[in-house]
């Protein structure tokens, strides 16, 4: 493990709230081989901060400013495909976590947990595996040993699924248009496309199933 200054492990925070940002460093300050060596309020502001510092791991918010964390993510990992990512978010890691794993993410924390696994989760990704929560282990290995079909909402592509966020959380077409830049008819195209994968009729049909299942909040 690093120990000196020199070779301190060097963090990148993405977030779009101070506060948050603000409880990070906290966190960090209590260890002596972790610094914070930049900070970033957008996913545009990650992509140039990333350029231009030296930084061992990326801890980023799931929902951020002008991209979302998923497509700040596949666009990170296009450009520096080794740079540990780590995505903290509001929403439980059994409903994200692997979906973000599987775009690249080195771990996945719920803001919730990461006062007691954010440096446990540093380390483990700079060292080159993944970190997975005990909660989103649990969850691996129950659907590993049982024979039931998987949520309807994991059948949902990566952008589908983007989707179907906006419109549970309540966005206007046009609204989620502008958000991943992208035409009115191609997000209606995405919608039906999700409706018929839930066998549903509508969006209240989709924002019920989310909220029952936890998807927002």
């Amino acid at each position: 493990m690093k120990s000196s200054k020199s070779n301190s492990i060097k963090v990148l925070i993405a977030d779009d709230h101070d506060i948050v940002r603000q409880g990070i460093k906290t966190i960090i300050s209590e260890v002596s081989d972790i610094v914070v060596a930049g900070e970033a309020e957008s996913g545009d502001e990650v992509l140039k901060k990333i350029q231009a510092l030296d930084v061992d791991v990326l801890i980023m918010d799931y929902e951020m400013p002008d991209r979302n964390g998923l497509d700040t993510l596949v666009e990170l990992k296009a450009m520096k495909p080794q740079l540990p990512v780590i995505i903290l978010s509001m929403f439980p890691e059994d409903h994200y976590g692997v979906r973000f794993l599987r775009a690249g993410a080195s771990g996945y924390l719920g803001k919730s947990n990461v006062t007691q696994q954010l440096i446990e989760a540093i380390r483990r990704v700079v060292d080159g595996h993944k970190y997975i929560s005990p909660n989103l282990a649990d969850k691996l290995v129950l659907e590993l040993n049982k024979d039931s079909e998987k949520p309807l909402h994991e059948n949902l592509t990566d952008r589908e699924f983007q989707v179907f966020h906006f419109i549970a959380e309540g966005k206007r077409l046009k609204a989620i248009a502008d958000e991943l830049h992208l035409s009115i008819n191609t997000v209606s195209t995405y919608r039906s496309r999700i409706l018929e994968k839930m066998g549903m009729k509508n969006n209240s049909d989709l924002i019920r199933y989310a909220i029952q299942n936890s998807l927002v909040k």
